[in-house]
């Protein structure tokens, strides 16, 4: 029952409606399973891969590791302007829709702050060319 009432609130607050039969909110997609979040890292015509970070302990060395897992998502027509390269977005898993999408993006998190990230570009370049 949670987890209907969370669509229907998530699709109440999308002010576009859409055609898209493979979509949760305004389709007939069902959502089961696991739900992630992650950075977009590509963007294609109604499909993202998004990149997830997590930390695996290591008995032997009682130690973490960092590891990235990649996930490709479908990207329903409500959501596909809102979503960019770099935006923090939050998927979850629905069944088999292709050879590799079996998940599908529910919301957007957090916006990329594009001033933060030409800020960091323009300091990186003034600090390569302190060095030649």
């Amino acid at each position: 029952m949670a987890k209907k009432e969370q669509t229907e609130k998530a699709g109440e607050r999308m002010k576009d409606s859409c055609a898209d039969v493979k979509c949760p909110f305004h389709g007939k997609l069902k959502i089961r399973g696991r739900s992630f979040e992650g950075r977009v890292i590509r963007k294609f015509p109604k499909r993202i891969t998004i990149e997830l970070e997590r930390m695996i302990y290591i008995r032997k060395y009682e130690r973490y590791t960092k590891s990235r897992t990649k996930i490709h998502a479908r990207l329903p027509d409500c959501l596909e302007k809102e979503i960019n390269i770099g935006d923090l977005v939050k998927v979850q898993e629905c069944r088999p829709l292709s050879k590799i999408i079996h998940f599908v993006v529910t919301e957007k998190i957090k916006d990329t702050n594009l001033k933060q990230d030409s800020d960091i570009a323009h300091h990186r370049s003034i600090k390569q060319g302190d060095k030649k």
